[in-house]
């Protein structure tokens, strides 16, 4: 009698373990995925984003991004407040992560972006990363997507954000890489391997010249990958559960001083996106519940039997 009483405070035991756990899931376990798209100084709406999904106490379990949305999804996840992003934003310029050059490969280096990510970065590390990120860059030479999850963060953002013509392609581990766009212009698919939660992707769709045409050759660049970036995104629009497009039609690739419009229109698009996230939530609590539910039937039936 006394194993089998040790036998049944066991189950019991276990039986609490499960509820506790399905609890847990059932308060924290809900939240989201999201992929950042390039976008260079457009991508400051990323904040806006990232500012509503906090208020809206929205968790985010992990995130993808590609150039800007790579360092702005790594500063985030290394700990930095929305206020000091927003902060850093309305600071910071070209000249703080770039420098004039003269080489085959392009007409800036991006070296400076060194010093700027150490002095913002909370962490030097994806491990560190309080939230999972992953890095997109492409490499030079074959064209293939190179996705870094793990190791040092500040020479995979620097290559995810080394805009071909405009910037220096970045070597690690001896391949040249350059900007993520061109393998994953929003980098949607990255989180299918990282996460089950559901997708939610900011692309920042805008023309790279206006009525006058373009003001200098980056802005032809610039064009022409737009133009070959919306013709090829059947990809990452597939693996996307949700997709915003923050109106940033109005800011040219590097109005850095307009961060305040720009945060705007990031907070703008995800506020009209909010009911149906909302829904993500409800439905994923949902599963939970029922989860939580089956396991309690099946603990206390197992007590019953062993009575």
């Amino acid at each position: 009698m006394k194993r089998l009483g040790k036998i049944v405070r066991s189950v019991q035991a276990f039986g609490r373990e499960i509820s506790s756990r399905a609890a847990q899931l059932t308060g924290n376990s809900t939240g989201i995925s999201l992929a950042l798209g390039g976008g260079f100084a457009r991508g400051i709406a990323h904040i806006g984003v990232l500012k509503v999904l906090e208020e809206e106490n929205i968790p985010i379990h992990s995130v993808a991004g590609t150039s800007v949305g790579a360092l702005i999804g790594a500063a985030y996840c290394s700990g930095l407040s929305v206020a000091e992003l927003e902060q850093i934003a309305s600071h910071v310029r070209f000249k703080h992560f770039a420098r004039w050059t003269l080489s085959r490969y392009g007409f800036a280096s991006n070296q400076r972006m060194i010093g700027f990510l150490n002095s913002v970065l909370k962490v030097k590390t994806f491990e560190e990363l309080r939230i999972p990120l992953a890095v997109a860059a492409t490499d030079f030479s074959t064209g293939e997507g190179v996705v870094f999850r793990s190791g040092p963060l500040v020479d995979p953002v620097r290559a995810s954000c080394a805009y071909p013509g405009m910037f220096l392609p970045v070597k690690i581990d001896g391949r040249l890489l350059i900007d993520g766009m061109l393998a994953h212009a929003v980098p949607t698919q990255p989180l299918l391997e990282m996460s089950t939660d559901p997708v939610l992707a900011v692309s920042l769709k805008a023309r790279w010249t206006g009525p006058e045409g373009p003001r200098h050759l980056f802005d032809v660049i610039g064009q022409c990958f737009a133009i070959a970036q919306e013709m090829n995104c059947t990809l990452w629009r597939a693996a996307a559960d949700l997709v915003i497009e923050p109106d940033v039609t109005e800011y040219k690739y590097d109005d850095f001083e307009h961060s305040a419009g720009l945060i705007r229109s990031g907070e703008i698009a995800m506020r009209a996106a909010l009911p149906e996230v909302r829904k993500w939530l409800q439905a994923e609590v949902g599963t939970v519940a029922k989860t939580s539910a089956s396991a309690g039937i099946r603990t206390s039936s197992m007590t019953e039997d062993y009575v």
